[in-house]
């Protein structure tokens, strides 16, 4: 584009809907990718797909305690969190260098 033209629409078309699909691919590959998340020094790993579906859960038989199944349940949820903090540093990695292809476009969560 030449200073002074207005931008050529059908080549701005082009480039959106080229990152449309690139965007499309790269949800789908996150979609079915797995992340893994541990709390407690790996006694506790979740499994979770980047959806965000956990599809897994491993605890180490010495930290299940009758008396004791609140830290078990803190073990849990960490793992859990940290298996979510995989995806979306995951999904930034992925996703964010496609927001550079919408012109400034600023993509929320990227």
């Amino acid at each position: 584009m030449q200073p002074g033209q207005p931008p050529d629409m059908s080549a701005l078309l082009a480039q959106a809907q080229q990152v449309q699909q690139q965007l499309m691919e790269a949800q789908e590959a996150l979609a079915i990718a797995e992340v893994h998340g541990q709390a407690g020094g790996g006694l506790v790993q979740v499994t979770m797909k980047g959806s965000g579906e956990v599809v897994g859960v491993a605890i180490d038989p010495k930290v299940v305690d009758p008396d004791d199944i609140e830290t078990l349940q803190d073990l849990v949820i960490g793992a859990i969190k940290d298996a979510s903090m995989q995806v979306t540093l995951m999904a930034q990695s992925k996703l964010g260098p496609l927001a550079g292809g919408l012109g400034g476009l600023e993509l929320p969560g990227m």
